[in-house]
């Protein structure tokens, strides 16, 4: 699917819908964030770190290549008031950035391995092209292309 936001309200619009939709998996979801710098990927991390209830600020960790944040127990209003809705059961945002790493294998250092295992981890990964031969192949793929100052195209795969 594609989608093109025209102002930095719609792309943080975009990005909690995308959390909203989020299915349940076995292992970690695991978010791949590929496109150029100035793309839009550290802002879609905030935005999505919002929806999930994360009021702590949200940074590209480039140097510190990982950062972990504890979801809050964010819920919404239900439909037709019938009670709440949790959105997805994530305890742990899990933000990577891969920009900076040489070996895809760094990321092993970081125990990786180990976030993947855990569903209730949330992993978004900048970068992911960097090291997309260590993500599960079937990880969500969201391409960012810088259209203009204020416009951005999303594709989600």
């Amino acid at each position: 699917m594609d989608t093109t936001t025209c102002n930095l309200e719609e792309f943080k619009k975009e990005a909690k819908r995308f959390i909203h939709e989020l299915a349940p998996a076995r292992g970690a979801t695991v978010v791949g964030l590929y496109g150029n710098l100035g793309a839009g990927k550290t802002t879609f991390v905030q935005a999505a770190a919002k929806a999930l209830g994360i009021s702590e600020t949200v940074n590209s960790p480039t140097f510190l290549i990982q950062k972990r944040y504890p979801v809050n127990s964010l819920e919404t209003p239900g439909s037709h008031g019938a009670g709440t809705l949790k959105v997805r059961d994530f305890e742990t945002l899990v933000h990577i950035d891969a920009y900076r790493l040489k070996h895809s294998r760094e990321l092993q250092a970081l125990r990786f391995e180990e976030l993947l295992k855990d569903p209730r981890n949330l992993i978004l990964v900048e970068w992911a092209d960097k090291v997309a031969d260590i993500l599960p192949k079937d990880h969500i793929k969201i391409f960012f292309e810088f259209v203009d100052e204020r416009t951005r195209t999303l594709r989600f795969t």
